[in-house]
């Protein structure tokens, strides 16, 4: 299904896991790079109004649903995506790395967050290989030189995949830069899911996560920063849902 429209339009172009594992495996077996972006309604907000974001976007190979605003909408658009949340694909994603012997690297949050991401990991999939761990320093720009170096940096350590932990735009236009920089390594954007894995942020209970309620537990959690991105995203759905039914 594709959302929004001219510059700023995406399409969700795997729409089960069954499709996306099949396609990455075999990205993964042939060494051929990708990035993956996790679409939800805070991206589809943001995408409006941020051109660079929109590019960063459209130079995907992959984009899943992420929010269940968005497969509530592929619905309506009698185009059903399933839900896949960045968070949800990490454990399956690090098993496939060590079964194809793909290693991997962490890239973004902090220190700690990444050293207690990687423990997590390494003690949950076995012959996972981890060879590069990097946290940019606060106020990180992708589009500059430090990137410049971290691309050079995951190039020199082998890795295959490559999960981000930047927060969006950020990852995303890393992501986009990386498939030119180093176009072997699948770039993945998971948000906070490394904060989940190392005990720094507490995910939402499932019965939350199952009633569709994962929103108001963020909120509850970080309101200064949670409320006002999700009364913009309420500001957008209306019209989303008018395009949903124009594509019916």
């Amino acid at each position: 299904m594709k959302f929004g429209a001219g510059a700023s339009q995406i399409e969700v172009n795997f729409a089960t896991q069954a499709a996306l594992f099949r396609e990455i495996r075999k990205r993964l077996q042939q060494r051929i790079g990708f990035a993956l972006a996790t679409l939800n309604l805070d991206h589809l907000s943001k995408l409006h109004h941020d051109a660079a974001f929109a590019r960063a976007y459209a130079a995907h190979d992959i984009v899943i649903a992420d929010g269940r605003p968005v497969v509530w909408l592929s619905r309506i658009a009698r185009s059903p995506v399933a839900l896949m949340p960045g968070a949800d694909l990490i454990l399956p994603l690090c098993a496939l790395a060590a079964e194809t012997d793909a290693p991997i690297a962490l890239v973004g949050s902090s220190d700690a967050v990444l050293q207690g991401a990687a423990d997590a990991l390494l003690q949950s999939t076995q012959g996972l290989k981890i060879v590069y761990q990097h946290a940019p320093a606060f106020g990180f720009d992708p589009t500059q030189p430090e990137a410049d170096a971290i691309f050079e940096a995951l190039s020199q350590s082998g890795a295959t995949i490559c999960f981000i932990a930047l927060g969006a735009p950020k990852q995303e236009v890393f992501a986009a830069r990386g498939r030119g920089q180093a176009p072997n390594i699948g770039f993945v954007s998971i948000g906070a899911g490394l904060d989940f894995l190392s005990g720094h942020q507490v995910r939402a209970p499932q019965i939350m996560r199952n009633l569709a309620l994962e929103w108001l537990w963020r909120a509850a959690q970080e309101p200064r920063r949670m409320v006002p991105r999700y009364l913009k995203c309420f500001a957008v759905l209306p019209g989303l849902v008018a395009q949903a039914f124009g594509q019916r």
